[in-house]
């Protein structure tokens, strides 16, 4: 099952990843991505191992961003992996058959690629700017989601598709018009002043 609400860690100044997935569990979320980037591997792996005992006790889904040996290892829940990260087949050699495994895409070359290798699910995006990103892929919006979920529709093909990049709580209902599945979200969850409060109202659009 593939969640409507998706979770992006993330880390500024006196904020850690295991800080913000506390937070995103305490306000309802259970679908949480760890998405570490430029980390050794050591680091990592603490980090995952931290947020999968997090995870576990709000029974919530960890997914891992970019590291299929520690997907493994931890016992995760899915692999998530981006348009320059290693193939989807590639991984799926490493951690089997049962894990969840996403994938980025910009376009619709990118979603029909994503299939192809096997995706339970493709992360759509940016939607808009988003400084959590470094080397941005261009711009969608909602008339470039509009535009490519009625050509996957055309082309007869289903993939849940998950709208991610700057996405605020006022977004989402447009978002949904559009055909997509459903969203990820970072900044409006953690800087929000009612965590809990913005994500009941975020389930209750996505239902």
């Amino acid at each position: 099952m593939i969640d409507k609400l998706q979770f992006i860690s993330n880390q500024k100044k006196g904020l850690t990843h295991p800080d913000s997935i506390k937070i995103a569990l305490d306000a309802g979320c259970r679908w949480i991505q760890l998405r570490i980037k430029d980390q050794p591997y050591e680091s990592v792996l603490k980090t995952a191992i931290e947020a999968n005992n997090l995870c576990e006790n709000y029974q919530a889904k960890l997914i891992i961003n970019d590291f299929p040996f520690i997907a493994k290892e931890i016992g995760a829940y899915g692999l998530h992996l981006g348009l320059n990260d290693m193939p989807i087949s590639s991984a799926r050699e490493i951690v089997g058959t049962k894990m969840v495994i996403g994938g980025t895409a910009n376009t619709l070359e990118n979603i029909l690629d994503r299939i192809k290798e096997g995706a339970d699910y493709v992360g759509l995006g940016p939607f808009r700017f988003t400084s959590t990103k470094p080397n941005l892929s261009p711009i969608l919006g909602l008339e470039g989601y509009s535009n490519l979920t009625k050509s996957l529709k055309n082309l007869k093909h289903t993939i849940p598709l998950i709208a991610i990049g700057g996405i605020t709580q006022e977004d989402i209902p447009e978002i949904i018009e559009t055909g997509m599945y459903g969203i990820a979200i970072s900044g409006s969850i953690i800087n929000a002043a009612n965590p809990g409060n913005v994500v009941h109202k975020i389930n209750k659009i996505l239902c």
